[in-house]
């Protein structure tokens, strides 16, 4: 199932219900990604394909969705401008290592990007501050008060696992002295590549994962 937070806007005094959604290192036109990240697919095409079927099925012309770097291989091309035109919904883009931002024409595909961005966003029933960045950050704002990191970049690398065993040593350390934080890692592996969300977005409160 797609995760998502959710908000409430009044458009024209009416109540419409629009979703934020977050998602990071599509790799499009990263024939490689399909072998290190081990997507289910034989070709670019195909892979293409599915991921823009499967976004635009859920993502509305409404939504928001924030793209946490990576979007695509590095390089500017009239196919890379012309796929992601399709996928539907306000495209914030945080910039990672691989995104090439030389080309005006793609750079208005984009809501808004951005290097690092701090936003307020609603969870069940309960309203969160959220850090958003390409790169995992060992020591982000307000960490140690509720506030909730988004990344990408790593994957499931053997450098992601060592920066989750080490936050979570740091997280017990928290836990005792301010009780309570939380880390939202998003991961996206061959499953959430496959349909563009993550498999199941991994909370960290207290000293669980």
């Amino acid at each position: 199932k797609f995760r998502r937070f959710r908000k409430i806007e009044y458009v024209n005094k009416e109540k419409c219900l629009m979703a934020n959604y977050y998602i990071s290192d599509l790799h499009l036109f990263h024939e490689a990604s399909i072998r290190f990240d081990k997507r289910p697919f034989k070709t670019l095409e195909k892979m293409h394909e599915e991921i823009l079927k499967n976004w635009n099925s859920v993502v509305t012309n409404g939504d928001t969705v924030y793209i946490l770097g990576d979007i695509s291989l590095r390089g500017k091309n009239e196919e890379l401008i012309a796929l992601v035109a399709k996928f539907k919904g306000r495209k914030v883009l945080v910039r990672g290592n691989h995104d090439d931002l030389s080309d005006y024409r793609y750079q208005q595909l984009f809501h808004e990007i951005v290097d690092y961005k701090e936003i307020r966003d609603v969870y069940d029933g309960k309203n969160y501050k959220l850090i958003l960045c390409h790169y995992p950050i060992f020591s982000w704002k307000d960490m140690g008060k509720g506030s909730i990191l988004l990344y990408g970049h790593t994957h499931h690398s053997e450098e992601d696992l060592y920066f989750q065993k080490c936050f979570i040593k740091r997280l017990e350390y928290f836990v005792q002295l301010h009780s309570l934080m939380g880390i939202l890692s998003l991961q996206l592996s061959i499953e959430t590549l496959f349909v563009i969300c993550p498999r199941e977005i991994c909370v960290q409160i207290g000293n669980k994962i």
